[in-house]
């Protein structure tokens, strides 16, 4: 009987393709993301500091070596935290927690994003209260704490007070841009050179939720990434009134980083699955989608006309 290992190794390679992925692959209803398994590739567990997975966790591959950064925390420890857990793969289906987990217990750490920049880990996440931090680290274990982050109003004073999180953020071009969310009602886009002080390209959002029920009450970003010269952003949102709520994994396009269209296909995943948090990683000529929130599952682009037989 096959292990998982070996289960998930026999798909990837049944479901592989040849070819240049396209934006048009991605954003087109042409496509359709297909789960490499049944069951999920990393997970809670019971019992230990890390017992549930919260919000945006980080995926990189860095040389021949899959990192992730996840935040864990345990709902029958107090004062509850929300702590950083480091875990490594060999080949981004099949991870291994970090022994010294969790790398960060003393300050809350969540909903994050790592840049790799001028030989260093650059990660930006939500502190307590909501607050967008920075935090850098030289081996990816071991992080230092730079501050919250100084967000401007397009004048030059800060923006009110009160949350701002899900810090995304996209290096190019000598800038910094900052893509944040103010109670998910919408998403901004802010600017810095320096790392110290960001500015507000618009006052407004960028990205609004709606119109469709998909994500018609909130809305996040959580990754840009750039294919063909198109910007494409991978968005988290609901259109569930109730709690909890059902989230879903969409995708958004632009030529600016200012304007943006939804993709048609939206959402990528059913509504009813409450999969988000989602990041895109290119493995050769393919993509992965992760959904991190509150498992972490993987699933592969294909054209809709491809079965597993």
């Amino acid at each position: 009987m096959l292990n998982q290992r070996s289960t998930l190794s026999l798909l990837l390679a049944l479901f592989s393709v040849c070819g240049q992925i396209r934006s048009e692959d991605l954003l087109s209803g042409n496509s359709t993301f297909v789960s490499v398994s049944d069951h999920p590739v990393f997970f809670a567990a019971p019992g230990e500091w890390d017992s549930r997975i919260r919000e945006r966790g980080w995926i990189i591959k860095d040389g021949d070596v899959w990192k992730m950064w996840y935040t864990g925390y345990n709902p029958d420890q107090q004062p509850l935290t929300m702590k950083l857990g480091y875990a490594t793969s060999t080949d981004g289906l099949n991870w291994h927690r970090f022994a010294g987990n969790p790398i960060i217990d003393d300050v809350w750490v969540e909903d994050i994003m790592v840049v790799q920049h001028d030989n260093r880990y650059i990660m930006f996440a939500e502190g307590a209260g909501d607050q967008a931090q920075r935090l850098e680290s030289v081996n990816g274990v071991e992080w230092s704490q730079k501050g919250r982050l100084d967000v401007r109003l397009m004048n030059g004073q800060p923006i009110p007070p009160g949350p701002f999180g899900t810090p995304t953020v996209y290096f190019e071009n000598g800038t910094w841009n900052l893509f944040y969310e103010r109670r998910d009602e919408g998403v901004w886009l802010a600017k810095s050179k320096d790392l110290q002080v960001w500015t507000n390209v618009s006052d407004e959002p960028v990205l609004r939720p709606g119109p469709e029920s998909y994500d018609r009450l909130m809305i996040a970003m959580n990754q840009v990434v750039k294919v063909d010269g198109k910007y494409i952003a991978v968005l988290h949102g609901t259109g569930t009134p109730e709690k909890p709520r059902e989230w879903c994994t969409n995708l958004a396009e632009s030529s600016d980083l200012m304007h943006w269209k939804k993709s048609v296909r939206n959402p990528l995943l059913p509504v009813s699955e409450n999969k988000s948090s989602g990041l895109l990683i290119q493995v050769g000529t393919d993509w992965r989608l992760y959904t991190m929130h509150d498992k972490v599952n993987v699933h592969l682009l294909r054209e809709k006309k491809t079965r597993l037989r």
